[in-house]
């Protein structure tokens, strides 16, 4: 049918004892007169059960818009893109999104929440802060790279860091997979001969649980482009700063020994 919503499955889904939690802010943008949701031009079929939407203003929380603007990711932002910062420190209102999807069966509640996001930018809203995945977005930025895209792309959402370790290795590991209720990945040691083959894998396995997939105990990694005696080992919690969320460890067997 005409009014019909293009769903968002998760093609390898198995339920967790994860749930997705979500954490946007929309700089700029009210929920007043001017706020419109539409359930066919933003794909947006009603707020996901669990997520609340709070705004913040000159007479309400006035500290709550100015907590985004310092710190390490924002004097990045500053650094990389200095004209979104700008136009950010000059608001006095902003819009949060946050909370936890009851139903996580299929991805519904992020595209619902992805049309959230572009009706409050549509209402006055300059930028978007995605503090879970450190990543920022304009008001353009985001239409043409989440809302316009012809299906989900979950690389959208997830941030692959790299931090040096010395001697030459690296541990690669992401932050953003709590948006689907499915741990983050990490991996130490990583050289410049693997970057390529990890940069595949960690792809993979973002396509793989961001559509509902799991990653077994001890569960082995056979890639012919990545030495062998790799496997997975859960850790981590919530309170873990460096993913705020559980997270998958890619060890070798030769290091247990």
């Amino acid at each position: 049918m005409e009014n019909e919503l293009t769903p968002w499955p998760r093609r390898y889904y198995s339920p967790t004892d994860q749930v997705p939690y979500l954490f946007y802010v929309v700089f700029g943008a009210s929920v007043g007169e001017q706020f419109s949701l539409s359930r066919i031009r933003h794909r947006c079929d009603g707020i996901p059960e669990g997520i609340g939407i709070s705004a913040y203003g000159p007479d309400k929380h006035p500290d709550v818009i100015t907590s985004f603007q310092q710190g390490y990711l924002w004097e990045e932002l500053q650094t990389t893109n200095p004209a979104l910062a700008d136009e950010i420190s000059t608001q006095t209102e902003c819009v949060i999104i946050q909370g936890h999807c009851a139903d996580d069966s299929d991805l519904n509640y992020f595209r619902n929440v992805i049309g959230l996001i572009t009706a409050l930018l549509e209402s006055d809203g300059v930028g978007v802060f995605d503090p879970q995945s450190f990543m920022w977005w304009s008001a353009a930025d985001w239409r043409t790279s989440i809302f316009d895209t012809p299906e989900f792309q979950p690389h959208k959402h997830v941030t692959i860091l790299v931090s040096e370790e010395g001697d030459d290795a690296g541990w690669w590991h992401t932050r953003g997979m709590r948006k689907f209720g499915r741990p983050d990945l990490s991996i130490h040691g990583v050289h410049p001969e693997n970057h390529s083959a990890i940069k595949e894998l960690f792809d993979r396995f973002i396509e793989y649980l961001a559509h509902g997939g799991v990653i077994n105990e001890n569960q082995e990694i056979k890639m012919k482009s990545l030495p062998a005696g790799l496997f997975c080992r859960h850790g981590g919690n919530l309170d873990d700063p460096d993913f705020n969320n559980f997270h998958v460890e890619i060890k070798n067997y030769s290091d247990e020994k």
